[in-house]
């Protein structure tokens, strides 16, 4: 049996999905900026995907940009913002549990002269309102956050803090990295305060390579990419049409059975959680040094406070790579953090330390993430067989 789940990192594409793609590869292939029919029928499936998006953000479909995905979109909108505001002032707030795709492009500003503000987060991975709205200056121009967090779930306050931001300073842009949030929870910009909203399409069974930056008709941000002028100008380069007809369909098909797929998210998470409990009461503590641990340790909140698609454990006396090598023998596949720093040689998640995991616990974590197509089944099995595992393992522990 297999068990895929490693969701948060990709998602597989729906049939209808690579059904347009495919279509619009052999098919439709024209270029939308074309002035003949196959041109025009190309830039049909544009206009179709960005109604589609708008309407499941209730925005105007004028205020969507396509682009390659949630890393050019939290770039653009954190880059393109800064230097449209550079005369304003030159001062950023973020926290400290962002995707690299956000705090890179911070660190980038910090070198061209820009002052960024970190904000911490709590045990539970939340910032504070407080710390939020003591840190905004004369000089900000913009606060950028993620809603969900990609590691261990926890769904920040972005509507609070959207409206804290407005009633400082309206003219402070407010950026929100969407990208574990669209699709799973419901996300209104405008309800929201929320200027800049990213979003990429493999997230949500769409194709790698696709995204979309939403910019609210009353933000100014400059563009990053110049040359032919698509895109209003924003991003020029010819327009990606067989990708941004896959994100329009995928991001249908989502909200048709938004409701639905919630639910399902919610008892795959809660029989999860259970399950990893049971697992940890059934087993020994875990003693380094002069500490005692639990056996198994649930990162992820239950309820509203924590994302309906994401849970994170810690298995303290395994580590994390050896624990998830050993799942995947078995066909699991799970994550030890995020796909995108999984390449980098990070001796510890930055979100884990932040969150105040001890030594033993910030080594020995996995993430398990869920889709639609996610079973009870699955589920049933990744537990099963850390229950055997998990002994096996703990034997090679160093104490």
């Amino acid at each position: 049996m297999e068990a895929y789940l490693d969701n948060s990192a990709t998602t597989r594409c729906l049939e209808s999905v690579k059904d347009i793609v495919v279509r619009t590869m052999m098919e439709d292939y024209g270029n939308p900026s074309s002035k003949h029919m196959k041109g025009v029928e190309a830039e049909h499936y544009l206009k179709d995907a960005r109604e589609i998006i708008a309407k499941s953000l209730k925005v105007n479909e004028k205020e969507i940009y396509f682009t390659s995905g949630g890393t050019e979109s939290n770039n653009w909108a954190l880059i393109g913002s800064a230097y449209a505001k550079r005369r304003v002032g030159k001062h950023l707030i973020t926290t400290a549990v962002e995707h690299a795709a956000v705090l890179m492009p911070m660190q980038f500003l910090q070198e061209q002269g820009y002052e960024v503000t970190f904000l911490p987060v709590d045990e539970k991975g939340h910032i504070s309102l407080t710390d939020l709205e003591n840190a905004i200056r004369e000089d900000t121009i913009l606060v950028s956050m993620m809603m969900v967090n990609n590691e261990i779930g926890a769904v920040e306050p972005v509507a609070e803090a959207g409206a804290l931001i407005k009633k400082k300073n309206p003219d402070i842009l407010f950026h929100v990295d969407a990208i574990q949030a669209y699709g799973k929870l419901s996300v209104y910009p405008k309800k929201m305060n929320i200027d800049l909203l990213s979003v990429s399409g493999h997230k949500i069974h769409g194709p790698k390579g696709t995204g979309f930056l939403y910019v609210s008709d009353k933000a100014h941000i400059k563009p990053l990419i110049y040359g032919g002028g698509q895109q209003k100008g924003m991003r020029s380069g010819t327009d990606n049409v067989p990708g941004a007809a896959g994100l329009g369909e995928a991001a249908k098909q989502v909200f048709s059975h938004f409701e639905e797929s919630n639910a399902h998210f919610l008892e795959l998470k809660e029989r999860m959680i259970n399950g990893l409990e049971q697992i940890g009461r059934e087993m020994d503590a875990f003693h380094a040094g002069k500490k005692t641990y639990p056996a198994v340790v649930v990162n992820s909140l239950r309820g509203e406070e924590g994302a309906p698609h994401i849970v994170s454990a810690s298995f303290p006396g395994v580590r994390s790579e050896v624990l998830l090598h050993a799942l995947e023998e078995k066909e699991i596949y799970v994550s030890s953090g995020s796909a995108c720093s999984s390449n980098k040689k990070l001796p510890v998640s930055t979100v884990l330390k932040e969150i105040h995991l001890e030594q033993p616990l910030l080594e020995s974590t996995l993430r398990f993430s869920f889709s639609r197509f996610t079973t009870d089944e699955e589920i049933d099995y990744a537990l099963t067989t850390l229950r055997e595992l998990l002994p096996v393992l703990r034997r090679y522990a160093r104490h």
